[in-house]
């Protein structure tokens, strides 16, 4: 593979997508407007608008782009404040969970408040067959955090329920942005499903790629320290492999959800040690493998390449 690219260099959704974000959030209610400003004002990367207004590009440019662009992060921001409550967390991107500086209950209605603005967009575009996308995608999402619950309620753990997690919770999504574009653009069946496979193979990678990092990263890049999947009862690829390798001590560490000092510390040299870490990331590496074949239907364009690169910053950002 050629060198892969910084994911700071890739084309952004830009500042009209900016302003019309900031136009569909507004709200005369105070505390509404308040956590949506905290919102835009902490940005994030947005991937999912990348994904969606990239999948139009590479079609040529599809009608109601910028609605999908929009309805994706609004659908994703409404996730957000949702399952920072559920999780009791303290931040989000690097700034104050909004439930713990305006309450629970603000924190929610205004995750329906973007709930609102998506059915908006959507309504927009006058296409029932999105409607019906980003429904499933919804559907999926829920299905995913509950069942993440109940895997840790049950310590029911395995490999086939991770990966329908994190295609419930993430891959569906992204999925759903590019998807949207060749649904909107009314793409042959052949060009459909090379972005079905690519949304779905990259957001699969994405989240493995975030659980790997979860546990083996830098706390100093990550912006936290490592191992809250661990603290949190939530149990990954790594973690499940690491199981297989030494279960009784692996096994004590994930009961006690990493309580004791070293138990972190303990999980990461092991990953080094038995090879964990290097099978997991040959697995992702196969993902992005996969996503990049999926577009080689595509014809070649800046928006294809722009697709090619969002993948293969993943394989980067696991340096």
């Amino acid at each position: 593979m050629s060198v892969e690219p910084s994911l700071s260099a890739l084309p952004e959704p830009g500042e009209a997508f900016e302003r019309r974000l900031r136009a569909l959030l507004r709200s005369d209610v105070e505390f509404i407007q308040l956590i949506e400003d905290d919102l835009i004002a902490a940005g994030g990367k947005r991937i999912r608008p990348r994904l969606a207004l990239l999948a139009s590009r590479a079609l040529g440019g599809v009608p109601h782009e910028m609605e999908l662009a929009l309805a994706v992060e609004l659908l994703h921001s409404a996730t957000l404040l949702h399952d920072d409550l559920v999780d009791d967390a303290e931040t989000r991107r690097g700034r104050e969970a909004a439930f713990r500086k305006y309450g629970n209950a603000v924190s929610v209605l205004s995750g329906d408040y973007l709930l609102s603005r998506v059915l908006f967009l959507l309504a927009e575009t006058g296409r029932i067959e999105l409607v019906h996308l980003f429904a499933e995608a919804a559907r999926q999402l829920a299905e995913g955090e509950v069942l993440q619950f109940q895997a840790a309620a049950y310590q029911e753990y395995s490999e086939a329920q991770y990966y329908r997690i994190i295609e419930s919770k993430t891959a569906a999504l992204m999925r759903a942005a590019t998807e949207g574009a060749a649904l909107l653009g009314r793409a042959p069946a052949a060009l459909r499903e090379a972005l079905v496979v690519y949304g779905r193979e990259y957001g699969m990678a994405f989240q493995m790629r975030d659980d790997y990092l979860d546990l083996m990263g830098a706390s100093e890049r990550l912006g936290k320290p490592v191992g809250g999947d661990v603290r949190e009862g939530k149990v990954t690829l790594i973690t499940l492999w690491l199981l297989e390798a030494e279960p009784e001590r692996v096994g004590q560490v994930l009961l006690r959800r990493g309580r004791e000092p070293d138990d972190v510390a303990f999980l990461r040299e092991l990953a080094v040690r038995s090879g964990v870490a290097e099978r997991v990331v040959e697995v992702i590496g196969e993902r992005i493998r996969r996503a990049l074949a999926a577009l080689e239907v595509l014809p070649g364009s800046e928006a294809k390449a722009a697709l090619e690169g969002l993948a293969l910053a993943e394989l980067e950002r696991l340096q």
